[in-house]
């Protein structure tokens, strides 16, 4: 295994400080693109809130010379969002969060699936990095490709590779648009719309968090953590920064997430719903003073990259989606070990090619028909 992968199994320990890119990485950026409508009328919010956000050439388009012309947006889009854990400028960046948002040609839907972090993949040649390719995690694509020598890593260009080998796993040709998110900013976004309104299914434990907030000492010698824990109750929440931070980051059976990686990405799917629920609310989008933070917060934590269209712009082309129709989906997967039971990674099973081609044949709907066990449980 690739060292930029990591060693970290499903049930390891976070030494130190957590990643905070463990939480949701869509959340900035459907927050922005699904807030087309409230945009409008607030001309001097837009200029401010375009100014803050950060740009990065994603996909390798002007380092090849292209130049986009500004077009009309139409359907079906693919994008990708990626979140990142702030590190310093001289390490390498993992992609902890990979989701992609699929909108039909309609633009009035669409369906949000993530992938798993640990998912063992064959990440492709990248001669911009000195990367021969090889069999890894997929987190770890983006932490090769950023290599740049003499300089420090650059994580616009480990995207570029992340972005070639989720085209290579899903068969998606190309996408449309795409987002790095760190989440320094992220408490400051959730606390900047007063707290997010969601239901748990379930109680949760906090490994990291004790009931005021304040992080859990690590036992001596490592091994877990001391002191009481924040814990979340089954039943309609009202979340701070912090709390939701916390809520969605949670992944091991001990701290009541049965089904590990794939409850925290089912945590994090209706999350994301609920915070672009209140990001609809009139509470926000009928107050400019609220309104200006929310949005300057979450672009002070954005990279966006949307291939010759600006976030305004998919922000007013998909402004018709609404969170009830933001279809999130569950795709089948397990772990990979070796013959003596180590952990290794995860892997996608039967049925996850078909979603694939069905979301390349713009045929999801039939295709969720007959298998609904693909959508995500929401409460």
């Amino acid at each position: 295994m690739g060292k930029a992968g990591g060693s970290r199994g499903k049930r390891s320990i976070w030494w130190g400080v957590p990643r905070w890119a463990k939480a949701c990485t869509i959340l900035g950026v459907v927050l922005m693109m699904l807030s087309g409508s409230v945009l409008v009328g607030y001309q001097a919010l837009v200029a401010r809130y375009e100014g803050a956000i950060g740009k990065g050439d994603l996909f390798g388009d002007e380092a090849a010379g292209a130049v986009e012309k500004k077009s009309d947006i139409k359907g079906p889009l693919n994008i990708l969002m990626v979140g990142i854990d702030p590190r310093k400028p001289e390490a390498r960046p993992l992609s902890d969060s990979i989701m992609v948002l699929h909108v039909p040609a309609g633009l009035d839907r669409a369906y949000l699936f993530s992938l798993p972090r640990d998912l063992r993949v064959d990440i492709p040649k990248f001669p911009k990095a000195n990367y021969p390719g090889g069999n890894d995690r997929l987190n770890a694509a983006m932490s090769h490709g950023s290599v740049v020598p003499g300089q420090n890593p650059d994580a616009a260009q480990g995207f570029e590779l992340l972005a070639k080998t989720v085209q290579k796993v899903t068969g998606i040709k190309r996408f449309d648009a795409g987002a790095i998110i760190n989440f320094n900013g992220f408490q400051k976004i959730v606390d900047a719309m007063g707290g997010v309104d969601m239901y748990i299914e379930r109680e949760v434990r906090s490994e990291h968090r004790q009931p005021d907030g304040k992080m859990r000492q690590l036992k001596p010698g490592g091994g877990g953590y001391l002191g009481p824990q924040a814990k979340y109750e089954k039943g309609n929440a009202h979340l701070k920064g912090w709390q939701a931070l916390d809520y969605v980051r949670q992944r091991y059976p001990k701290n009541g997430v049965p089904d590990s990686d794939y409850g925290r990405q089912r945590h994090q799917q209706q999350f994301v719903k609920a915070m672009v629920s209140q990001a609809f609310s009139a509470d926000v989008v009928t107050n400019p003073l609220k309104l200006d933070r929310v949005l300057r917060a979450a672009g002070e934590s954005l990279i966006f990259n949307g291939r010759g269209n600006s976030v305004i712009d998919f922000g007013l082309a998909l402004k018709n989606i609404r969170p009830d129709a933001i279809e999130t989906i569950k795709l089948p997967g397990g772990p990979v070990t070796s013959s003596s039971g180590k952990y290794q990674g995860e892997q996608l099973l039967s049925g996850a090619d078909d979603f694939f081609a069905a979301l390349r044949d713009e045929q999801l709907d039939a295709f969720l028909l007959e298998h609904p066990d693909f959508k995500q449980k929401t409460r």
